[in-house]
């Protein structure tokens, strides 16, 4: 969401180099460049002196190098950071670093809030503005890594799309930056190390597997189509059924060793009973698949509440007593509001959702 120049921040190799051919400069320029960027940390054209001072003007003129600006930074208590960034168009938007011990997990958002208003997340009732561009995501990526580096700590390890909005609906960006992640020119990350979370945007898995192999996380949250509808509202669209079909088709592009994730936010007496574990398995059984179980995270306002610690444990043993893999994602960055589900930012909603949000919060406390 910069300017109208293009962002070589946000463009992948394939896209560099056909750049600089159509400039008529030789290919190799983009990893000239991609190696400044990403390798030397350097965003400052005039330094990059193995590149003509001719090239470089025509970048300047023509080009831009932009990260979003650091607005606020916060620090959990459990060394959980969240960033919140400016776009150049005054939007916001939330970033996350997880760390656990030599890992460096980072949460980036590809939108401005979402467009989906799942009814257990804060972003989607933000309403929406808007998508990311690649540099914008790319940006985010760049800015932790850089921070993490300059304090003498090893860089980003893991890159998750699970922060603000919904990555298959903002595609084209999505996988330019997934593809910067990749490139050893740039971040040089493992496929599995990139993961792409998505609520259920059926035909985007579908052209997920035509361009990438990353690793793919599906927001699942119900084993049955009648509360997933309550629960995800894309659901009415893309039935679970269609969901599972989808998963299956993207699995078989990943070889044997490889699963999908399934994300379960657990919500006190709405999908927590031993009965939804139950269908849960079920459903479950044909894919080759883990399972991350989140207790729910409360926000301002939220219909739903955290489920007490013997619900959680009696879901996730029976769901390991079926033979799942079943992790429980310990809550992190909580009180600085940087769990999941909570990621805010700030948001020139088009949708009035933020506003439709608040008067339900103002008709709840009046009753």
């Amino acid at each position: 969401m910069s300017d109208t120049k293009k962002n070589l921040l946000g463009m992948d190799q394939g896209q560099l180099q056909a750049l600089f051919e159509s400039w008529g400069e030789k290919p190799y320029r983009a990893t000239q460049l991609m190696k400044w960027l990403y390798h030397q940390r350097e965003l400052d054209l005039d330094k990059m002196t193995n590149m003509s001072k001719k090239l470089r003007e025509r970048m300047a003129t023509e080009t831009t190098i932009a990260t979003p600006v650091v607005a606020e930074r916060k620090v959990s208590k459990d060394g959980t950071r969240k960033w919140i960034m400016q776009l150049a168009d005054g939007n916001q938007v939330e970033t996350v670093l997880i760390p656990d011990g030599d890992r460096h997990t980072v949460c980036i958002s590809s939108q401005v809030g979402c467009m989906l208003d799942c009814t257990f997340c804060s972003t989607g009732k933000q309403g929406f503005a808007g998508n990311l561009d690649a540099g914008d995501i790319v940006g985010q990526v760049w800015l932790v890594h850089n921070e993490l580096l300059s304090e003498g700590n090893r860089g980003v390890t893991n890159v998750v799309f699970m922060g603000m909005g919904e990555p298959l609906l903002n595609f084209d960006a999505m996988l330019s930056a997934a593809n910067l992640f990749l490139d050893d020119l740039a971040f040089g990350l493992s496929k599995r190390r990139v993961t792409v979370s998505t609520a259920g945007v059926v035909p985007g898995i579908y052209k997920l597997a035509e361009h990438t192999d990353v690793a793919l996380a599906i927001s699942l949250h119900a084993p049955n189509d009648a509360l997933r509808e309550q629960l995800v509202p894309i659901n009415k669209k893309y039935n679970i059924a269609e969901l599972m079909k989808a998963c299956r088709h993207y699995l078989s592009g990943l070889g044997d060793k490889r699963s999908i994730t399934i994300e379960y936010t657990l919500m006190d007496g709405v999908n927590d009973e031993l009965e939804h574990a139950r269908e849960l398995a079920t459903l479950l059984r044909p894919l080759r698949c883990k399972v991350n179980l989140i207790p729910f995270n409360p926000f301002p306002g939220a219909p739903f509440k955290r489920p007490n610690t013997h619900r959680v444990r009696a879901f996730q043993n029976y769901l390991v007593d079926q033979g799942f893999a079943t992790m429980l994602r310990t809550t992190r960055g909580d009180d600085i509001d940087a769990a999941c589900g909570q990621l805010v930012g700030q948001v020139a909603d088009r949708t009035r959702r933020a506003e439709r949000h608040r008067d339900r919060i103002a008709a709840r406390e009046i009753a």
